[in-house]
This record gives structure tokens, sequence and C-alpha cells, in this order.
């Protein structure tokens, strides 16, 4: 089939740009093997929803949490409860489907997700920042103001925004599709090869910087600890904040490399590569990133595990607690004066009493 080039095909649906690209969408996502991807997908998403829920309203609830560090913490969990709706959209338009999608759908499928990877990414970058001007002053957090911070915050996802619309903006190979790639049947190669060789730059800056910043840590902690007052466990909070840290950037660059790989070897046009066959299981890998995100805050950091701890009990208290309340007001408005009902409204409002009394 010979297609004039220059020619743009907004107008066409992506079964023609996959026909072009030769990308097999329904033997890698059809059968079985779909069935079980959506299962985990599904299950993880739920989880992804309600644990970075939980780390949000911790940092807002929870006081000693209102803090520079984290409120960009709570930011980055919010980056992956964004990127938990980016996979439920990619669920539903993915596998066969994703031949009768339009391009402006698929656009949207895609910027999704490269705005919940880039929110990720500058937000770690940010909390680099935080960590270096904290440790130069070898303080516990920095002196960053809440204005400061929401601008911060506001820059973070305007650049992860920009970042997922640059293919819409024109980055595309749409007019060119003899330039397209193949798991990306509408971006370009070049557009690919920089994206990726971006992110996997800023990944390597990152690692160092990060093994820098917990070095002179680590080493200041050892030669100061001597010398200063105060408790143990506040001595040891800078260390325990960069191992946090630490771990929450080795689990991203782990989960996301494997794919940027992939995405580098399609843009280079490694066509002996067999990208097809991985690229499944590598963006399930990536959304396991998302997932083990918030076991990380509350197994690192035991002020966070007691404050989800203590969010989840109330929750369970509360609802197991809501039928004895309208007993409570059954009897009330029943007045009776049987006995047994007199020794009830006792029962409840004493009860009542002695909770009170351990606030």
């Amino acid at each position: 089939m010979c297609v004039t080039m220059n020619v743009c095909h907004y107008d066409k649906r992506m079964d023609f740009f996959y026909n072009q690209s030769n990308t097999q969408t329904e033997d890698d996502w059809s059968g079985a093997k779909l069935v079980i991807v959506l299962c985990f997908g599904t299950f993880f998403c739920l989880f992804i929803f309600i644990s970075n829920a939980l780390v949000i309203t911790a940092v807002v609830r929870n006081k000693r949490f209102h803090f520079p560090f984290y409120y960009l913490l709570a930011n980055l969990a919010a980056a992956d409860f964004f990127a938990g709706i980016a996979y439920v959209f990619l669920m539903f338009h993915t596998g066969p489907v994703s031949k009768t999608l339009t391009v402006h759908r698929w656009f949207l499928r895609q910027g999704l997700l490269d705005t919940s990877m880039s929110a990720s990414l500058a937000n770690l970058l940010v909390i680099a920042v935080e960590r270096h001007m904290s440790v130069v002053r070898m303080r516990i957090h920095s002196n960053l103001t809440k204005r400061r911070v929401t601008c911060l915050i506001l820059l973070i996802w305007a650049t992860a925004i920009f970042m997922g619309a640059v293919p819409t903006l024109g980055w595309n190979c749409i007019c060119n599709i003899t330039t397209c790639s193949s798991l990306a049947p509408i971006y370009s190669r070049s557009y690919l090869t920089f994206w990726t060789v971006l992110n996997l730059v800023v990944f390597f800056i990152m690692v160092v910087v990060y093994l820098r910043i917990y070095t002179y840590v680590k080493k200041k902690t050892t030669v100061l600890s001597p010398h200063t007052s105060g408790s143990i466990s506040r001595r040891r909070t800078p260390m325990k904040l960069m191992k946090t840290v630490m771990t929450v950037l080795g689990a991203f660059v782990v989960c996301w490399t494997p794919g940027m790989v992939v995405l580098l070897l399609d843009g280079l046009n490694c066509t002996q590569c067999r990208v097809q066959h991985v690229k499944r299981w590598f963006l399930l890998l990536a959304l396991l990133n998302s997932v083990v995100n918030p076991i990380i805050y509350s197994y690192k950091d035991e002020e966070m595990w007691r404050t989800l701890k203590r969010m989840i009990c109330c929750f369970f208290y509360d609802a197991s607690d809501r039928r004895p309340s309208r007993v409570h007001s059954a009897i009330m408005s029943t007045r009776s004066n049987d006995t047994t009902s007199q020794y009830m409204d006792d029962s409840i409002n004493h009860g009542t009493l002695n909770e009170k009394g351990k606030f």
C-alpha cells in the first residue's frame, strides 16, 4: 500500500496507524491474557486509590507532617493516585479496543500515563532539592514556606502536563507516518528517543545526587551525634527521612527503567529487539511503582504507620459503632419506662462517658 508523505491523517482511526506500524494488538491483548492483566490491574488500581488517599489524608490531619518534606511526599502520593486514574483509563481503552480509538482519544490515553510518570519524576527532583537545603543547614526540615511549597507543587504539575501534551501539540508522526514508532503508533521515533533519553539521564543524575546527600547526612550524623543534645530518635530523623526517599527513588528506577529501555529501543527502530513481546509486563511493572510507594511510606516512617493504622481503626470502629447508635436513638424516641430499656439506656450513656474520658 503506497502512502503519500506529508499528508496528515487526523481523521483516521488507530487501526490505520497500527497497520502501518505492524503492531499486533489482538495477539498481545486478548483472551485469557487480557483477563489476567485486567484482573491484576483492577486490584492494583483499587489499592493505589485507597492507599495513596490514606497517605494524603494522613499528611493533612497529622500536624507532625505539616512540613515541606511531607507536603511533597503527599504530592508524590497524589501523582501515584493520578497514575491509578491513568491505568483505569488504559484498561478500558486497550486490547482490540485500541484500533477503534480516534487519534485524540489515543493521545489522551497515552498523555495520562506520560503525565503521571513526569509528575513523579519532577516530584522526586524537588524532594532532592528540599533534602539538600535541609542537609546543608543540618536541619530535619527545610525552611521553605507553605507558599513556596505550593508554587513548587503547581510547577511540578504544570511541567508534567506539558510533557504529557508535547506529542499532542505537534511532535508526532501523523503527518509523516514513515517515522512512526511501533509501541506508540502515532509517536514519532525522534520524540520517543528524546523522551526516554531525557528520563534515563534524569534517573542517573537523581541517583548520584541522592547518594551524595545520603553519604553526607550519614557522615555528619556520625560525627555530630556524640556532641549534640536531644533524643537519639531526633538525631536519627534526617537519616530516616533520607532512607525513605532513597527507597522510593530505588523503587521508581527499578519499576520504570525497563520500560524506558524498551521505548528507547523502539525509538532507535530496533526491529530485532522484539519489544512487542515484553511491553505488557513492563507496563505492569511500572504500575507496581504506584503500589509499593505507600507501603514504603508506612514501613520506613513509624509516625506515618501509626497515623495510617489509627485512621483505618477509626474507620472500622465508627462503622461498627453505627448500629448501637441507632438502637440508642430508637430507645430515646419510644421513651419507654420499661426496666430493660432503662438499663440499656444507662449502659449506653455510661459507655459514651467513658469514651469521652479517653480523649
